[in-house]
């Protein structure tokens, strides 16, 4: 019986994206995309996805969230996420001095909604990625890990907090933890790491904007005498935005500093996503849209980007009918 995969990108309020096919797939199935799913994986945005979609209704194994529901959270709450005071944008020169945005809100937003529920108790199997600042390398929050080791459950809420702080936007976000394995202490460089007892996180989209091969690795590791996988990566959508060659030969540390991120992330989400196509092949599903200029900004919650980013949504499960259709029967029959 074939393991099934889905892999969620980032891109901040373009998650309504994913969410929005997804929830396609839960009225096409009539199931919870946790029951559809042996592993999920998420980064950021995509992290959030995975978290709300897996978390249990109190001691329930029914989920707390249904992707239609994680829809509305990004049309509600996705302008208080993404939301700065006067006092901060003049403090910050405009998020160029310091960070964008303060995580107020969103820690509030999060925590309202997930409680205390921990990694262990989610209702399927996920990876998040995250990177440690101070360790200098990747951080995947693993629940098969916490269900076996108490010092790797951590607090959902810290998990989306951790994996959602992207360079520029939100401050690094840190986690206590006073028992850190010494392995996790190789490598780094820091003269008072011997005292270290907390995580300094900070988006893993810096390494996995796309975490689909991070997933695929993990699945082998947890299948080993598994032959079979399908995959199911969802975009956030591809830039398209031109980076003219003119302008950007002439560029400094302030002219680079926004499209360096996009840079970065949209690169890591193709090559991820060619790396498993070659390896998959048919049993490799992708879900991506490009953008325009006046929808690919991360941070962009007001009600017409929504509504241009919904219409997108709407535009990949139109054209994409057929292999939707095909996709659910599969993950109903396996």
């Amino acid at each position: 019986m074939a393991k099934k995969i889905l892999s969620i990108d980032g891109g901040g309020i373009r998650g309504i994206i994913p969410a929005m096919i997804l929830a396609e797939v839960e009225k096409c199935t009539k199931k919870p995309i946790c029951e559809l799913f042996d592993l999920i994986a998420g980064t950021s945005t995509g992290g959030i996805l995975a978290v709300f979609l897996t978390a249990p209704q109190g001691a329930s194994k029914t989920p707390a969230y249904t992707a239609q529901e994680v829809i509305v959270f990004y049309e509600q709450e996705g302008k208080h996420i993404f939301d700065r005071s006067i006092y901060h944008t003049i403090h910050s020169m405009w998020g160029l001095a310091d960070i964008k945005y303060p995580s107020d809100g969103i820690k509030s937003i999060i925590e309202e909604k997930l409680l205390n529920t921990t990694l262990k108790d989610v209702l399927t199997n996920i990876i998040i990625t995250s990177y440690e600042i101070e360790l200098r390398q990747p951080l995947f929050f693993k629940s098969k890990k916490a269900k076996t080791d108490k010092e790797h459950n951590f607090k959902l809420t810290d998990i989306i907090l951790a994996t959602s702080a992207a360079p520029t936007y939100f401050e690094p976000h840190k986690i206590d933890n006073r028992n850190i394995p010494e392995k996790d202490k190789i490598g780094s460089t820091c003269s008072h790491i011997h005292n270290k007892n907390y995580y300094s996180l900070i988006d893993g989209g810096v390494y996995a904007n796309n975490p689909a091969m991070c997933a695929y690795v993990e699945a082998l590791t947890m299948f080993p005498n598994e032959k079979d996988f399908i995959m199911v990566s969802m975009g956030t959508g591809k830039y398209e935005r031109c980076l003219h060659h003119d302008k950007a030969k002439d560029w400094g540390l302030a002219a680079w500093a926004k499209s360096l991120l996009d840079v970065v992330f949209d690169g890591i989400s193709d090559t991820g996503s060619y790396q498993l196509e070659q390896i998959l092949n048919k049993t490799y599903y992708r879900f991506q849209a490009n953008l325009t200029k006046g929808n690919d900004d991360m941070d962009d919650a007001s009600n017409t980007n929504i509504f241009a980013l919904k219409a997108i949504a709407n535009e990949i499960i139109s054209t994409h009918k057929k292999e939707i259709e095909d996709l659910c029967e599969r993950l109903l029959l396996n």
